[in-house]
C-alpha cells in the first residue's frame, strides 16, 4: 500500500511530502508536515544559512523517538545518521557540490539554492543541516569564522553567555569585526563572523585557536581550549576544531533532534543577556520571524580580514611558546601537530 503524502507549492517547484502526518518530535505532537511549514516560514532566513553552501544532512527518518541513537563511525547501528553524499533519488533540479574529506577522498554534497531544496530534504527526515563554512564556487577557501562557545559539565547556557559578553564581544570590537550571535539549540552559543575567502582551513582554524587562547586570557577561570575533556573541568570550551575541514555546525534556523523541537535561534546582541534557548522551537520561532525578521540579514554585507588574528597566532607561538592542538581523530596527521594522545595514557604510557 502507497504512503499517504501531500504535494505543496515552493516557488516554481511541487514537492512531496509523504506520511505527512508522522509524529517527529513527541511533546507536542509535531509531525513530518510541521517541520517542513517550519522551514517554509523561517525560509529567507535558513536560505541565507544554508545558501550555495555544500550542506550535510542530519537524518531522522523514524522521527525523535525515546532511546532513537544517531548512527556514528564507531557503532553505525543507529536510527537516525548524517548523509553527506546527496542522495540517488534527488531531482535533477537540486544543486550539488563535490568537497574533499581530510581523508583525500570525496563527495558531492547538496547545496541549497532555493526553498524547494530545503523543503525536499525536510521530506527525508532531515531535522538539522549542517552547512560547510565554504560557498559551492570555492570549496577549499572558508567564507566564516565559527566561534562555538561549548559548555562542559558543570556549566550552561548562562556561563556561555556570560562569555560571549564579557570577552567575545570585546574582542571583535578591538578587531574591528561584526560578530553575529546564535544558540546552539542546546546550552551553547555561536558568533559567525564573515571573512574574506582567500584563507585556507588549516589558516582558518589556526586564527580561530589564536581568538579562543584571547578569550582564556581575559577569562582564565571560566573558559579553556584545552582539547582534551579530562583537562578541561567546568568551564566554557572554544572548540577551535569546527573550522577544520569537514566538521560542521547547525545551521541558524536549524531545528534539533530532542522531544520540544528547539531551534538554533539567530540573536542582535541586544538579544542575549535575556535569551533563553528553550523559548525557539518550531512552535514559536514562525511568529518571531514575522514580527523581527532574521537578526542575521546584514550578516554577508562585509568580509573582514583574518590577517590580525594570523599574527596573534604567531606571537602565541613565538612569544608564548603555544603550538598547535590536536585535530579531530578521524584526521591525518597534521604538520606541527602535537601527540595525539590523551595526557592521562600518555602518563601511564
Amino acid at each position: 500500500m502507497a504512503s499517504p503524502f501531500v504535494e505543496i507549492q515552493v516557488g516554481d517547484r511541487v514537492v512531496k511530502i509523504t506520511n505527512p502526518d508522522k509524529v517527529y518530535f513527541p511533546a507536542r505532537g509535531e509531525t513530518k508536515l510541521d517541520l517542513v511549514n517550519y522551514y517554509l516560514a523561517v525560509g529567507d532566513g535558513i536560505l541565507r544559512a544554508l545558501g550555495r553552501r555544500p550542506t550535510t544532512l542530519e537524518r531522522w527518518p523514524g522521527g525523535v523517538f525515546e532511546g532513537a541513537k544517531i548512527a556514528t563511525r564507531a557503532d553505525n547501528r543507529g536510527d537516525a545518521f548524517y548523509q553527506k553524499r546527496v542522495p540517488k533519488n534527488a531531482p535533477d533540479w537540486l544543486e550539488t557540490a563535490r568537497i574533499g574529506f581530510p581523508s583525500g577522498r570525496h563527495a558531492d554534497e547538496i547545496c541549497p539554492t532555493e526553498l524547494a531544496a530545503v523543503a525536499w530534504c525536510a521530506n527525508l527526515g532531515t531535522v538539522t543541516f549542517h552547512p560547510w563554512p565554504v560557498r559551492c564556487t570555492d570549496v577549499d577557501h572558508p567564507d566564516e569564522l565559527r566561534i562555538d562557545l561549548d559548555p562542559q559539565p558543570g556549566t550552561g547556557f548562562a556561563e556561555a553567555r556570560k562569555v560571549a559578553l564579557e570577552a567575545v564581544r570585546d574582542i571583535l570590537d578591538e578587531l574591528g569585526f561584526v560578530g553575529f550571535p546564535k544558540t546552539s539549540g542546546g546550552r551553547g552559543l555561536h558568533v559567525y563572523v564573515r571573512i574574506e575567502p582567500r584563507w585556507t582551513f588549516t589558516e582558518v582554524r589556526r586564527c580561530a585557536l589564536a581568538f579562543g587562547r584571547e578569550i582564556e586570557r581575559r577569562m582564565p577561570d571560566l573558559v579553556t581550549t584545552n582539547w582534551w575533556k579530562e583537562e578541561r573541568g567546568e568551564k566554557v570550551f572554544i572548540d577551535f576544531n569546527q573550522n577544520a575541514r569537514d566538521r560542521t555546525i547547525a545551521s541558524a534556523y536549524s531545528v534539533r533532534p530532542k522531544p520540544y523541537a528547539p531551534v538554533s535561534a539567530p540573536l542582535t546582541w541586544e538579544e542575549v543577556p535575556d535569551a533563553d534557548p528553550a523559548d525557539f522551537t518550531i512552535a514559536t520561532m514562525p511568529e518571531r520571524f514575522a514580527k523581527v525578521g532574521d537578526p542575521h540579514a546584514a550578516i554577508d554585507e562585509r568580509a573582514f580580514s583574518l590577517e590580525t588574528l594570523l599574527e596573534w597566532a604567531d606571537r602565541d607561538e613565538r612569544d608564548r611558546g603555544l603550538g598547535d592542538m590536536p585535530y579531530p581523530p578521524n584526521y591525518p596527521k597534521m604538520a606541527g601537530e602535537p601527540k595525539r594522545v590523551q595526557p592521562s595514557k600518555a602518563r601511564r604510557d
